[in-house]
């Protein structure tokens, strides 16, 4: 009777199993790829992931060895990075536990029992036993490979995401570094800018006091002195941040840490022409929503799995004996052998929550997939954007530059020839000094963004 029951069962169960599958990825819902960025030569197209190639060391184009040191332990000490490699580590352990539970599992037991003798009066007995048994679920539907897949494709998406914060931390290191040494440039400026407003100052009191212009000029170049003097304390302060910004990052406490001043900025990395269109692919924030995405899928799977029975094999072997002298005698021996298949009836429906609850992550999965799609071209395209409106700004500066140091230099030579007052000359220094400022802030600029593509890339362009 049991075998006219069973057998029925498992035919109808593997007939089931043969009409469910795995949701598609519809190409529909992913977004369009461009065949090339808008922003640059055709060459630069999108391709399949390609997060395992090695990324090298971009920070040294900036041939700062300051950079280089901050870089590095950062990635050692960062606690951003730590916590991502402990999560690594969380979903290979997962990994594996997953994977156990595909293998045969071996026991030893030992026990004694004391209990009444049927039929005894009451009168009880001992049995001591000894044994091992071995235990093994049959994956007749794919259950137990499906969520050790999806556990890999987790513990894929880990190791993605923790690639992905360590560019991160590194292109924050190098972003702040940068603002800071352009701050320092900025505020060798604007100490310039502060003694020709002094120097002003003290000429225009001058003439004041020989009544050869009124008291309202004096107060202008008052005024002008206090603004700039004020510009200097505020980048005083923006210094301070970014000092102990770069101290949480590199894993030290603000207190302790210090970056020397410096007042010349780290050369700007030039973006080859033709860079390969294989580095967008190495982006690991998107490698890391595929697998999640993938994984999800796998779930759809173990959760669909839930409906056909489970099969398990047992087998026992070992020694009973109600003596202890006689325990490991030819006599004692017992064993067993059995299979135990099970499949629920009736459940209020929660194997097909399950299975909806899993589509409905599959379909999360999917839409977080495509907006970070959409956000990796975003990024790309703004990056390249500013780098190429920057280029056209600096250019634009350098002949102001060029423009003010000329006009100072003659502003100078009629000082001397007694031509034009000193006034007119301090004029000329101070629409200089602000020009260079101004281009500071463009190099910058530059800087940050040449940084961003770098992170937005994936990391560099080699």
């Amino acid at each position: 009777m049991t075998h006219r029951f069973v057998f029925p069962t498992l035919a109808l169960a593997l007939l089931l199993a043969g009409c469910t599958s795995l949701p598609a990825i519809d190409p529909a819902a992913l977004p369009a790829t461009p065949a090339a960025f808008k922003e640059t030569d055709p060459r630069w197209t999108a391709i399949a992931p390609a997060e395992a190639q090695p990324r090298g060391e971009w920070w040294k184009a900036f041939a700062d060895a300051r950079l280089a040191e901050l870089v590095e332990r950062a990635g050692r000490d960062n606690a951003s990075v730590q916590v991502a490699a402990a999560r690594l580590a969380q979903a290979r352990a997962l990994l594996r536990d997953a994977q156990a539970s595909q293998s045969p599992q071996i026991g030893l037991n030992a026990g004694a029992l004391r209990q009444a003798e049927p039929g005894a009066g009451g009168r009880g007995a001992t049995l001591v036993s000894a044994g091992a048994a071995l235990s093994y679920e049959v994956d007749l539907f794919g259950r137990l490979s499906r969520a050790s897949e999806a556990a890999s494709l987790d513990a894929r998406s880990r190791e993605a995401l923790l690639q992905s914060t360590r560019l991160l931390v590194q292109a924050d290191v190098a972003q702040t570094y940068l603002a800071l040494r352009a701050i320092d440039t900025e505020r060798a400026i604007v100490g310039d800018t502060v003694e020709a407003y002094r120097n002003t100052l003290r000429l225009t009191e001058r003439r004041v006091q020989a009544g050869d212009i009124a008291e309202l000029d004096a107060a202008r170049a008052r005024s002008d002195l206090a603004s700039t003097e004020a510009e200097a304390f505020a980048l005083e302060r923006q210094r301070a941040q970014l000092e102990h910004a770069l101290a949480v990052l590199v894993g030290e406490p603000a207190s302790g840490f210090s970056v020397a001043v410096a007042a010349d900025t780290p050369p700007l990395p030039q973006v080859p022409a033709g860079v390969p269109s294989t580095v967008l692919a190495r982006r690991p924030d998107v490698a890391a929503a595929m697998s999640q995405l993938q994984a999800a899928r796998a779930r759809v799977g173990v959760a669909q799995a839930a409906w056909f029975p489970n099969l398990s094999l047992t087998a026992t072997g070992g020694v009973a004996s109600p003596e202890v002298s006689d325990l490991f005698k030819w006599s004692a021996r017992t064993w067993g052998i059995g299979a135990l298949m099970s499949l629920p009836l009736l459940d209020g429906g929660r194997r097909e929550a399950g299975v909806q609850s899993a589509r409905a992550d599959f379909d999360a999965a999917l839409a977080s997939y495509r907006e970070q799609v959409l956000v990796a071209f975003k990024d790309v395209e703004d990056e390249l954007a500013a780098l190429r409106l920057l280029e056209d700004q600096s250019q634009a500066q350098a002949r102001a530059v060029d423009s003010a140091a000329r006009a100072t230099a003659l502003s100078a030579s009629r000082y001397r020839n007694g031509l034009v007052s000193q006034l007119e000359l301090l004029d000329a220094q101070r629409s200089e000094l602000r020009n260079r400022r101004q281009a500071v802030q463009v190099k910058a600029a530059q800087q940050q963004a040449t940084v961003g593509l770098i992170r937005a890339l994936g990391g560099g362009w080699s």
